[in-house]
């Protein structure tokens, strides 16, 4: 069990996502749907921002997570759009250039990786997800559906049970569940729904030894996955992941230093200037309630990538476990630390509230909200949209333009509306 103390969080008043009837299970993917019509408004940002930095001289610069409508700045920020570059080949969940099409369709495993503080950090394996999203699994603790698409680690986990909105919003990277139990719905949604499923089995998984991880020591290692992926006769994955930006579209991406509140960003390419963006350098997530779970995003440009940290200033430590052929091991034995560093952040506004049992948590994963993009050293805001379970989750800017993420290691925070996002 997690840390059951619970809090009463009175959620505030936000507009309400458009939600439909929960599908059963995935089907082939619809037709893709057309992206939110162009909102032809100007942009005050840069006058609005310019002011702000020019006044406190600072690079934080903290928004309510959700603003009304008539106080929300009108931003626009396309960005370079994705581009095939037919003598190379770029992963569907990652962005990042592979050796070949074999790469491309490995079997894909969605692992459910909890967060809480009693044993479950630091995690191991964690690194290697290409995808990450995180959200509240009961009493503002926090839990992550992690999506790892043919891993080479020693140990992942530890493993802990599914939720319904983790499977939908895992189920369009066509991946194998991996989880310890769950709440009845979810179970029933695996069941029924022709899902790939791996529930606590310890042919493919085993406990650790317990200390101080408590209930939280039932790891998998990435050679267990791959027999089990081989004795079910489960294949390969076809991934639908998110918009990207190719590695070389990436690289020419530029910072205007001379800017005090914006990046310039240009595509060498045909040197036209694609989009204005905030300049940040830290992001501030939220989930409300509990402090433990509040984290903090660092831009480090010597790697182009957001250190994770806590709330209290702790670096958020995982286990890098490189050395697949290790068998089973306690991570703290075999690994060695390092800090979760993705590449890009997406904070996305929720629909939230308890369940049945005013513990656990329901969140509506079908609909749209507001997203605020962090890459690269900058930020773009706009709108995500998911049109039904087996449709992928996607990001506009204000404009209405779908968002090309860039290549990388990639998390999705889920944050209530109690929540709130700062920069």
């Amino acid at each position: 069990m997690e840390d059951k103390d619970k809090i009463e969080i009175v959620p505030k008043t936000q507009e309400k996502a458009t939600s439909t009837v929960l599908d059963e299970a995935p089907k082939a993917a619809e037709a893709e749907k057309k992206a939110p019509k162009k909102a032809s408004k100007t942009s005050l940002v840069l006058s609005i921002l310019g002011g702000v930095f020019a006044a406190f001289g600072a690079t934080l610069f903290v928004l309510p997570f959700v603003l009304p409508k008539e106080a929300r700045p009108e931003l626009s920020f396309p960005i370079i759009p994705s581009k095939t570059t037919e003598s190379k080949i770029y992963s569907n969940l990652t962005g990042e250039e592979l050796a070949s099409e074999t790469e491309q369709v490995a079997p894909a495993y969605c692992v459910q990786i909890p967060n809480g503080m009693d044993g479950a950090r630091p995690q191991a394996g964690l690194d290697e997800a290409g995808v990450i999203f995180e959200a509240i699994a009961e009493a503002g603790i926090t839990r992550f559906a992690a999506i790892f698409q043919d891993p080479g680690t020693a140990v992942i986990g530890p493993i802990r049970s599914l939720r319904l909105y983790y499977l939908q919003w895992d189920t369009p990277f066509d991946c194998t569940i991996v989880h310890a139990g769950g709440a009845d719905d979810a179970l029933a949604a695996v069941k029924n729904g022709g899902y790939r499923d791996l529930t606590e089995n310890y042919t493919y998984m085993y406990r650790g030894t317990a200390g101080a991880r408590r209930w939280n020591n039932l790891f998998t290692t990435a050679a267990y996955l791959s027999q089990m992926n081989s004795d079910r006769g489960y294949g390969g994955s076809n991934i639908r992941g998110f918009k990207r930006m190719t590695p070389e579209e990436a690289l020419v991406i530029r910072v205007d230093e001379t800017a005090t509140s914006k990046l310039e960003i240009t595509e060498a390419a045909d040197g036209n200037t694609s989009a204005l963006a905030a300049k940040v350098a830290e992001a501030s997530i939220k989930f409300g309630g509990l402090t433990n779970f509040n984290v903090k995003y660092s831009y480090n440009a010597s790697t182009d990538s957001y250190d994770r940290k806590y709330e209290s200033g702790a670096a958020h430590d995982i286990y890098d476990c490189p050395d697949e052929n290790l068998g089973e091991k306690n991570p703290e034995n075999v690994c060695t630390l390092k800090v979760l560093s993705p590449k890009v952040v997406v904070a996305i506004s929720v629909e939230e509230k308890k369940s049945w049992d005013n513990y656990h948590e329901d969140i509506t994963t079908i609909g749209s909200g507001e997203a605020f993009v962090f890459q690269g050293g900058y930020m773009l805001h706009g709108t995500w949209r998911k049109d039904t379970v087996a449709d992928q989750i996607k990001f506009y800017d204000d404009s209405g333009v779908e968002i090309a993420l860039a290549p990388g290691q990639t998390i999705v925070e889920a944050v209530p509306s109690y929540g709130s996002v700062a920069y």
